[in-house]
């Protein structure tokens, strides 16, 4: 992969951070740091289960990818959350 392969997946990754914390349920306490980690992590993540089912790299837009990379984030926002905020909860006593 290129630089310029990485930079994208890092910007995108942002984007699918902040994408899966919007379709996660509930409110997180959160930084927005984790977020942004989390969607970075769902990118990479989301492509290659794509890629597994065989559903990316299609001409256009992969809208099942996105879908999917989505999807991973939202889980993984709401797992950050479920474990960071126990571990806040710990500090504010």
């Amino acid at each position: 992969m290129e630089i310029s392969g990485i930079i994208s997946a890092i910007v995108v990754g942002l984007v699918i951070g902040v994408l899966g914390r919007l379709a996660a349920p509930g409110k997180q306490k959160i930084a927005i740091w984790l977020t942004l980690l989390v969607g970075i992590v769902a990118a990479f993540v989301g492509t290659a289960i794509a890629r597994g089912l065989g559903y990316a790299d299609t001409d256009g837009w992969d809208w099942l990818e996105l879908i999917t990379q989505v999807v991973v984030a939202a889980v993984g926002v709401s797992l950050a959350a479920g474990i960071a905020g126990k571990n806040r909860k710990k500090v504010e006593r």
